[in-house]
């Protein structure tokens, strides 16, 4: 059985697979498959894969299932009910064909099944689709990230839905803070600065900044709409320092200064 390197490096601006799989044979032939289109990751027993995908956070995870210390069904279940790889894509290959095997599969949280010998062409697509799928619900994520106070998401993923709730609860409380940063909210989250920035890109596209960014901006327009402040005390109790920066980045995003925003919503009524 060959133990040749895999390559391991990230390559840059191509998604991240860990593949989960102690035959070296099949790693081999999924690096094959996969190596022109994804930086790839190697694990090769369960508990290995869990380290490692908590510590890199990978775009998709490619497991088998008959592993050493931990089988392909723990690993997906300790993946899945972990926030920092819960929306992490789990695909299981295995060379049980059964369908008993695949219902165990899909109730420890997979999200396809591979049956062994596959084909490469299904396997690309069925990663290309389950990519394709993660794009489609970071438009729903960002969607719910700043649902004005009160509102509830839609029980779409509940594991997602509690986290960005967290995320903006932390953030909110921290508005008028201009020093509050994302050091203080990776330590609030109890993750580390990769794990929060993958996560967050992987749920909504965008990087923790954006996010501390789109809250302190949220706040500012319904501060613009529901206020008598000035632009001034609107920028200082939404954290920013210097009310000329401020406006300028609300222009930028929302295509009119806050004084014209407001004015607009005035009209409208």
């Amino acid at each position: 059985e060959s133990d040749a390197p895999v390559p391991t490096a990230k390559k840059e601006g191509l998604p991240l697979v860990l593949i989960i799989e102690d035959n070296a044979d099949v790693v081999h032939y999924l690096s094959a498959c996969l190596e022109q289109e994804y930086s790839l990751a190697v694990a090769r027993n369960g508990q290995e894969g869990i380290d490692k995908a908590l510590e890199s956070v990978p775009d998709l995870i490619i497991s088998d299932v008959m592993m050493p210390e931990k089988d392909g069904f723990e690993v997906c279940q300790t993946l899945k009910t972990d926030v920092r790889t819960s929306h992490i894509p789990i695909v299981m290959l295995t060379a049980k064909a059964d369908i008993a095997s695949k219902i165990e599969g899909l109730e420890s949280g997979a999200d396809a099944y591979l049956a062994k010998p596959f084909n490469k062409q299904e396997l690309l697509v069925r990663l290309k689709k389950l990519m394709e799928l993660r794009k489609n619900l970071q438009q729903y994520y960002r969607s719910i990230a700043f649902l004005p106070e009160g509102a509830e998401a839609p029980a779409k993923e509940k594991i997602e839905n509690t986290f960005l709730q967290k995320v903006r609860d932390i953030v909110v409380a921290h508005l008028p803070d201009p020093e509050f940063e994302l050091p203080r909210l990776c330590r609030e989250v109890t993750m580390s600065y990769s794990q929060l920035y993958r996560k967050l890109m992987a749920l909504t596209g965008h990087p923790p900044t954006h996010f501390i960014r789109d809250a302190r901006l949220a706040k500012a327009k319904a501060l613009l709409l529901e206020t008598e402040l000035t632009v001034a005390e609107v920028a200082y109790d939404t954290g920013f320092t210097d009310p000329g920066y401020f406006t300028r980045v609300f222009t930028k995003e929302f295509g009119m200064s806050p004084t014209e925003f407001r004015r607009s919503q005035i009209d409208s009524y």
